[in-house]
């Protein structure tokens, strides 16, 4: 897997994993959705993703987008 896939996938896990604490323990878990989402948003535009820094400095092969 590159960066992007694993960026994605660790972003899918996040989300519904606030979520589903959102419903089942307190609904201010969606502040934490929001942050991820907004995070999505802005590394679209500017290609900056701490996640991305993290996972190239450790080995994982770069994708297209956070080259």
């Amino acid at each position: 897997m590159n960066i992007d896939r694993v960026v994605f996938a660790i972003a899918g896990v996040f989300i519904l994993s606030s979520i589903l604490l959102s419903i089942y323990h307190d609904p201010n878990w969606l502040w934490f959705t929001g942050f991820v989402g907004a995070n999505l948003f802005q590394a679209a535009f500017t290609g900056f993703c701490p996640l991305a820094i993290v996972l190239k400095r450790l080995g994982v092969v770069p994708g297209h987008a956070f080259k």
